[in-house]
Parts: C-alpha cells; sequence; structure tokens
C-alpha cells in the first residue's frame, strides 16, 4: 500500500479560447462526480495599488526571465515545427509548490523560476500581486460588469487517502486562488474528474487533457488560463490577401493580413523587425520578424534584456505590416525534461523533496510528470492569446526615424511574445511561440 503515496503528478492545463472574453466563473468546481471540497476560505488577492513592492517586481522580472529559458528548453525538441506554450502557465504552479518544497530543494526550485535569494513568502505575495493585475480584479471592484479577457484558475486534486497540508492548502488558495478537492486516483472517474474541471473553466472548449493516472499518484495540481480579445486596431478581411509564406519544409501559401499608416509602432535593429499588435481591452503580443529567417535560433537566444530593448527603443512610424493568419495547437507537451534542464528540483525520486510540505502523511512524495497543452489563434479580429495589457514605447534612446516608410512582410518564420501588464513588473510574458508554416 505505500507505493500507493510516492508521487505527485502535475498536469500543468493551458487552454487558449476563441470566444468574446472571459465570461466563466474561475476555480469552478467539477460539474459532476464525487468531490469533496477543503473548506479553505481564501483571503483574497493583494492589490498592488499606487505602491510597487520590489521583491515583487524582482520575482516578477525573474518569471519573464524563466518564460525565456523554458521556451530555449522545450524548442530544442520543436524540431523546425510550429510552436507555442505558456511559460506563465508553468511558473504558477512550481511557485506555488514553493510552499511545498522542503528545505533543501526550496533554494534550487527558487533559482529556477527566477526567485533566487529570496522565500516563498516572496514568492507568494508577487504572484498574488501579479494576479490580481492580469485578471482585472480592480476593475471587478468598483465595476459589477467589468469585462476580463483572461481568466486564470488554479486547483489541487488530493487522493482520498492522504490529507494534503493545511498550510500549502491555505497559501494555495490565499495566493493563488488556487482550489482544493478530493479524489481517488485508483478510480476510472478522476481523469473525468480532471477534465470536468477542465472543460468547466474554459467553457467546454477543453476536456480530454488527461486520459488516466498512474496507480502511484497521491496529487495532481493544474493551471486553466482561458483568454479572448479584440485589436484595438482590427484588420480588415477586405484587404487580406493570398501570398507564399516561405516555410522552413518548403514554400506554402497563406492568407496574409494588412495594417498601413502612420503612427505605428515599430522597431528595427540588423537582427530584426518587432511590431506589438494591441488588444482592446489592454495587453498586446509582439511579432518578432528575424532577418535570417532562423525564428527558433531569435526565440531560443531571447533574453529578457533584448526583449526590453525592443519594447523600450520602438519609435512612431509610417509603414505596412503583412502578418500570416495562424493557428497552433501544440498537443499534450511533456515538461519533465526541459524543467530538470532548467534546475527544478522537484523530479527528484530520491530526494522526494516534496515530503512533509504537501500531504500531512510523513510519506516521499515528489513530481513524476509535467504535460502542458497551448492553442493560439491569430486572424483579422483579434487573437486567442493571454494578454492583459497595453505596450507602450517608453523614454530612451529611440532610433533615428527612418527616412523611408518600413515594410515588415512576416512570409518567412516569426516569434511572437504575449505579455500582460502589472504594476510590479510591467509587461509579464504570458506565451511565447514560433511560427514555421501558418495552417
Amino acid at each position: 500500500m505505500l507505493k500507493k503515496y510516492l508521487r505527485l503528478f502535475l498536469p500543468l492545463l493551458l487552454i487558449g479560447i476563441v470566444l468574446p472574453g472571459c465570461h466563466i466563473e474561475s476555480n469552478k468546481q467539477p460539474s459532476s462526480g464525487a468531490v469533496k471540497v477543503f473548506p479553505v476560505k481564501a483571503a483574497g488577492l493583494i492589490s498592488p495599488g499606487f505602491n510597487q513592492d520590489e521583491a515583487s517586481r524582482l520575482v516578477a522580472a525573474g518569471a519573464n526571465d524563466f518564460a525565456f529559458r523554458l521556451s530555449s528548453a522545450l524548442l530544442e525538441h520543436a524540431d523546425g515545427e510550429n510552436f507555442v506554450c505558456s511559460p506563465f502557465s508553468v511558473w504558477l504552479p512550481l511557485a506555488a509548490l514553493a510552499n511545498a518544497a522542503d528545505a533543501e530543494s526550496l533554494p534550487a526550485l527558487l533559482d529556477a523560476i527566477g526567485a533566487a535569494g529570496f522565500e516563498a513568502g516572496d514568492v507568494n505575495k508577487a504572484a498574488s500581486r501579479m494576479l490580481y493585475d492580469l485578471t482585472r480584479e480592480m476593475d471587478k471592484e468598483y465595476y459589477k460588469d467589468a469585462f476580463s479577457p483572461l481568466c486564470i484558475a488554479n486547483a489541487v486534486f488530493v487522493d482520498d487517502d492522504v490529507t494534503l497540508s493545511k498550510n500549502f492548502a491555505q497559501n494555495f488558495a490565499d495566493y493563488f486562488l488556487g482550489a482544493s478537492m478530493n479524489v481517488d486516483f485508483r478510480s476510472p472517474e478522476a481523469p473525468k474528474t480532471v477534465n470536468r474541471w477542465a472543460s468547466d473553466n474554459t467553457g467546454g472548449l477543453i476536456e480530454d487533457i488527461v486520459q488516466e493516472f498512474d496507480p502511484d499518484t497521491v496529487a495532481a495540481i493544474a493551471n486553466a488560463v482561458y483568454f479572448s480579445d479584440r485589436w484595438s486596431w482590427e484588420f480588415s478581411p477586405d484587404s487580406t490577401v493570398a501570398d507564399i509564406f516561405h516555410s522552413p519544409s518548403g514554400d506554402t501559401e497563406a492568407r496574409f493580413m494588412i495594417r498601413e499608416g502612420d503612427m505605428q509602432t515599430y522597431y528595427e535593429d540588423d537582427k530584426v523587425q518587432a511590431m506589438p499588435l494591441n488588444f482592446s481591452t489592454g495587453g498586446g503580443m509582439m511579432i518578432i520578424l528575424p532577418k535570417d529567417g532562423d525564428a527558433g535560433a531569435l526565440l531560443s537566444g531571447m533574453t529578457t534584456d533584448y526583449f526590453n530593448e525592443i519594447r523600450e527603443d520602438s519609435i512612431t512610424a509610417t509603414g505596412k505590416l503583412l502578418l500570416p493568419r495562424f493557428t497552433i495547437d501544440s498537443g499534450v507537451m511533456p515538461l519533465k525534461d526541459a524543467l530538470t534542464e532548467l534546475g527544478v528540483p522537484l523530479f527528484d525520486e530520491d530526494a522526494a523533496p516534496l515530503t512533509g510540505g504537501l500531504i500531512e502523511e510523513d510519506l516521499p512524495v515528489w513530481l513524476s510528470a509535467a504535460l502542458q497543452k497551448a492553442y493560439i489563434e491569430v486572424d483579422e479580429k483579434g487573437t486567442t492569446a493571454a494578454a492583459v495589457t497595453l505596450m507602450r514605447a517608453a523614454a530612451g534612446a529611440a532610433m533615428p526615424k527612418p527616412t523611408e516608410p518600413f515594410e515588415m512582410k512576416c512570409d518567412k518564420p516569426f516569434v511572437f511574445v504575449l505579455y500582460g501588464r502589472t504594476y510590479d513588473g510591467g509587461d509579464q510574458i504570458l506565451f511565447t511561440g514560433v511560427v514555421n508554416r501558418p495552417d
């Protein structure tokens, strides 16, 4: 029987949705099935107000650094295919698990997620402040029908035969709005319960993220991201044209959306052209076109400093963007190898680093698996990306304005980075991806 209590299975659920904004209740309990919910009362997310917290700012910056490091690690196995992931959807559960990691593994975990030198309490506070901003909690406090394009749900499912740590359950609820529920992982109902949770928290769009659980599973921590918004400046469908996209696998026809005019935010150097596309309620997607055509290498080598340089040194210019419509479905991606490569210590079976922190029983616990499923669709009206805020050109050493209008034709592989605005961390990276062949 003790073998039953040896592992924590960590499926990270990421869902992009084509629906008119977030109209679901985050962290809904599964609509059916025998599920017992832990009686934990959440304190509520922390409002940043108008006071930037230095520790939270640095943790948020570290989360962006984690975003590019994870993207680079996952791209090693992309084999030139289209790629999309949500590093933030991975970062959140790992940040929550800092409350369960033992003293020996905690420093390595914090270092891996970009929070070296801080404590779990600092990460909790930073995560809470991020979630407050990203999900527009301030608007909801003042306006009953406030619209938010982004919903984020977190949950931990715990086996009937063990007891979730009261300390973890409380911190998970207070700082991550995480729900805690009991299931029987030996029953075929367990995958159905988790899939119902995914469906209920994504408007029914994602239903079959988990097929079965290993019989040794004692818990599953899940994250679901739901977003939909229109562009602040929509592309005209009448202007969309068919043209050739030069894919690594051969030329293919694509439908190119066109945006042309004055007052466009634009960046160019000897390596890339870049433009942000903003959403109607805030938030944006940066399109980055490498001049050498190697988008995978560009994203693999991307750093927070270079991304910030692109944002801050952008200018206002006259020009033309041609961007293909695209849809990417990642399927279920295994994350264990990439996270281990980044130094996440929670997969060490011998050390069992979650022992004593996740469940009350004194039994060895570690992560045995991590998964993510991502989806994105971009068309003339908007996108299914996770982003909440506006991209801005900050004061800095801007490039000289081009003497001629620019043309940025994305007819070869390009990178996209989706971000949401937070008070502490500025533009928080939520999604990254590479389009090698528009679908």
